[in-house]
C-alpha cells in the first residue's frame, strides 16, 4: 500500500506518519489490512530526520500547489490513501485573504482534480476544522454542535475549510475519490513553536511555561475549549481511512469527539501538574483580535457518528499534559508535581 500525507512534515503530518509507519499496516476502506509499502510526505519542508532514515518514507519538497499542476502522475497515480492536512492556519488566513485562498481552497480543488484525473479512487481523508461552526448574533449556535449542525463559519479560514469538506463530498457523489472530512478540535498540547492559528496559545499556555518560559494567555478564563491531544485527534483521522462506507455514513463531514473544558481549567490543570511556578508564567494580556476569533467557536459538541466508530474524547486534560511531558521530556524545565 502507498500512502500520501500533504502537509506530511508538519506536526500532525509527522505524527499520523509515524503512527502508521508503526503499525505497519492499514485497513482501508473496510478491507483487509494491507502492509504499508511507501509514504510519500508533501510539504514546503523536507521530512524530519527519523522518518527521512525510514527506507519506506519519500519526501517531496516544494509548494503543493505547484506540485498539483506538474503534469506528472507521479506517487499521486499509486497512492492508494491520500491524507490532505495541508493548510494555512486560521489566524494567518485572516490576516492574508489571498494566502488562505491559495493554501486551503485552490490547493484543495487542485488535489481533486488531479486524483478526478488519475482515475484511481483512493481514500481520501481531509482535514476540516471545528472552525466551521461560528457563533453570529443572527445565527446563534446552539449549546451542543450535534452532528446535523449547521456549519456557520465566521471566519475566511473556516469558510474555506467547510468549501472543502463541499468539495470532497460532492467529488465522493461522483466516484472520483472514497472521501471522508473529520472536523479537528483544538489540538493540545502541541510541540515545537508556535504557529499562526488564533488556537495556538492553547497549546503555548502549557507548553512555554512548562520549559521555563513566559506565555500569552489572551481571552478570559470562562472561554470555552473543545480540546482533544494529538494522539485522539491522530486515531480520528485513521479511523476516517479505515471506515467502510456503510460504517462512515453520509458524506458530509464528521465531528471528532473532545474534552469539552475551559481556558481557566486548562491553567488550572497546569498548575496541579507543574505547580504554582509555572502558572504565575501565563501573561493574561488580553487580545481582542485572537478573542474575537476564538469566541465564536463552540465549545461543545456530541460526536455521535464518531463515538459509533469506537472514537472516544480525551478523559481530563491532566493526563493529556501529562502525556506531552512524558513525550516531550526534553521541552520540560520545571519540576513536576508528584
Amino acid at each position: 500500500m502507498q500512502i500520501v500525507i500533504t502537509g506530511g512534515a508538519g506536526f500532525l503530518g509527522a505524527r499520523l506518519a509515524r503512527t502508521l509507519l508503526a503499525q505497519g499496516s492499514l485497513a482501508l476502506d473496510g478491507g483487509p489490512a494491507q502492509a504499508i509499502s511507501r509514504i510519500t510526505l508533501v510539504d514546503r519542508a523536507a521530512a524530519p530526520a527519523d522518518l527521512a532514515a525510514d527506507a519506506r518514507v519519500h519526501s517531496a519538497v516544494g509548494d503543493l500547489n505547484a506540485q498539483l499542476a506538474d503534469g506528472e502522475a507521479g506517487f499521486w497515480a499509486q497512492a492508494d490513501a491520500v491524507f490532505h492536512l495541508a493548510a494555512a492556519v486560521s489566524g494567518e488566513c485572516e490576516a492574508d485573504f489571498d494566502l488562505g485562498m491559495r493554501s486551503n481552497f485552490a490547493a484543495t480543488h487542485a488535489l481533486l482534480e488531479k486524483l478526478r484525473a488519475l482515475g484511481t479512487r483512493p481514500v481520501l481523508v481531509f482535514a476540516s476544522s471545528l472552525a466551521v461552526f461560528g457563533d453570529s448574533p443572527a445565527q446563534p449556535l446552539p449549546g451542543v454542535i450535534e452532528d446535523h449542525t449547521l456549519p456557520t463559519p465566521q471566519t475566511s479560514y473556516g469558510i474555506q475549510k467547510f468549501i472543502g469538506e463541499q468539495l470532497v463530498a460532492d467529488y465522493t457523489r461522483k466516484g472520483f475519490v472514497r472521501g471522508r472530512s473529520v472536523r479537528l478540535m483544538t489540538v493540545s498540547v502541541r510541540p515545537g513553536r508556535p504557529n499562526g492559528a488564533a488556537s495556538g496559545f492553547f497549546s503555548g499556555m502549557i507548553r512555554e511555561p512548562l520549559a521555563g518560559l513566559r506565555a500569552p494567555c489572551p481571552v478570559p478564563d470562562d472561554t470555552p475549549v473543545a480540546l482533544a491531544s494529538p494522539a485522539r485527534t491522530i486515531e480520528g483521522i485513521v479511523r476516517a481511512a479505515e471506515a467502510s462506507e456503510s460504517q462512515w455514513g453520509p458524506r458530509t463531514a464528521m465531528n471528532l469527539p473532545s474534552l469539552a473544558t475551559t481556558v481557566g481549567e486548562m491553567a488550572a490543570a497546569l498548575g496541579r501538574v507543574a505547580g504554582p511556578q509555572a502558572l504565575a508564567l501565563l501573561d493574561r494580556t488580553p487580545d481582542p483580535a485572537i478573542l474575537r476569533i476564538v469566541q465564536s467557536w463552540p465549545g461543545r459538541f456530541n460526536a455521535a457518528r464518531a463515538k459509533a466508530l469506537g472514537l472516544m474524547a480525551d478523559a481530563d486534560f491532566d493526563s493529556v499534559i501529562r502525556d506531552y511531558v512524558r513525550e516531550n521530556p526534553d521541552a520540560v524545565q520545571q519540576k513536576l508535581q508528584a
